[in-house]
């Protein structure tokens, strides 16, 4: 029997390919009419470069335009790769949260969501948390991937994954709309729900936004039963600033791993806390380099932005999944050096803009 290298986009998590080879590979592989997807083996016609020519590396991801705005109306089968076959195991169709106009959607193979599950639990394990523990998840649900992530992970990280439902959406329209009294009610029967679940299972990981921890923390009944029973939160959604994160481990829940995760449903995944950040320092975000890359800009010029220095982030996803470069997304963070050989810049301190394409941004409670 003749043995075959697997291809480069069919790498585990753990293989660590050239960025550039990679960027080579995804090219060839959205840009053939056997492999592609309709919607970018039509946009190609409309570039003013030819990819398969002029995308020799990572640092030519700049040349492709921001076509995120228009992943809102692309009918969602055009997306999938054609590589894929006649029935592409999907895992489904995720739209972005909405805070800046109608959401975008995109499409997400089984195969990536696999290695991005198993990238995160590595990171997981790096920072201590249990394995086969039982899983709470005050995550969205629905057209948002986080929830799916959560799932995947309480499954194969832990052991059973109770969640409630979580809709950011209807938050920021009432917050929107100035009904902040009943976004307040909506965030309470949220913990409510999550309080029983506490009380009567054996949780050991704690999935939450920043906004609901906090809620949780006013109650000094769960902050027991938290201390009592939860070994690891993992937080993500809105952000956390420094003090708030020391407080959390030194006085809230002094006994519990605490771990960030910031993401985006235009990368198809989340970027991990790294492991030993000082204390009271942000925590900087780590990419699953070279798929998922940050570059942090200077937004009126797209030129990097020094080191240590504030900027807006720009996302690339790059796999065989997806091909989604240069999308300024509506976060800004301190440019921070990538971990030796990763490709593109790590981000800490993430903050939204105030405003995002003409649009007032509303985080709400996730």
């Amino acid at each position: 029997m003749v043995r075959t290298e697997p291809s480069i986009l069919d790498l585990p998590h753990d293989a660590r390919p050239d960025p550039d080879e990679l960027v080579r590979a995804a090219m060839a592989w959205h840009f053939a009419p056997e492999t592609g997807s309709p919607f970018w083996l039509r946009r190609a016609a409309t570039l003013d470069f030819d990819p398969l020519a002029d995308v020799k590396g990572y640092d030519d991801l700049t040349l492709f335009p921001n076509v995120a705005n228009e992943l809102r109306d692309v009918p969602a089968a055009d997306l999938v790769p054609r590589g894929y076959g006649p029935r592409p195991d999907l895992v489904g169709v995720f739209e972005s949260g909405g805070t800046t106009g109608a959401p975008k959607r995109v499409v997400c193979p089984a195969d990536w969501l696999e290695k991005l599950v198993a990238w995160s639990n590595a990171n997981l394990d790096v920072h201590g948390f249990p394995r086969g523990a039982d899983w709470l998840g005050i995550t969205p649900s629905g057209p948002h991937i986080v929830g799916e992530i959560f799932r995947r992970s309480a499954l194969t990280h832990g052991r059973h994954g109770f969640t409630v439902d979580l809709d950011p959406r209807w938050v920021k329209r009432l917050i929107a709309d100035g009904r902040g009294a009943q976004a307040d009610a909506y965030a309470e029967h949220v913990v409510d729900q999550a309080a029983h679940i506490l009380r009567t299972q054996p949780v050991g990981v704690l999935t939450v936004t920043p906004p609901l921890l906090e809620r949780i923390a006013r109650r000094d009944d769960l902050v027991e039963l938290v201390n009592e029973k939860v070994r690891a939160i993992r937080w993500g959604g809105t952000q956390m600033d420094a003090d708030t994160a020391e407080l959390y481990r030194t006085e809230i829940f002094p006994g519990t791993t605490l771990y960030g995760h910031y993401g985006s449903t235009m990368i198809l995944g989340i970027a991990g806390q790294r492991y030993g950040t000082p204390a009271g320092e942000p925590c900087v975000f780590d990419t699953f380099s070279p798929y998922i890359t940050f570059q942090v800009v200077d937004p009126r010029t797209r030129r990097p932005v020094a080191y240590g220095e504030r900027g807006q982030v720009v996302m690339h996803h790059v796999s065989k999944a997806l091909l989604l470069p240069n999308n300024l997304e509506r976060d800004t963070a301190v440019r921070v050096p990538a971990p030796e050989g990763a490709a593109g810049d790590s981000a800490a301190g993430i903050a939204p803009v105030e405003r995002f394409d003409d649009e007032v941004v509303i985080e709400g409670v996730y």
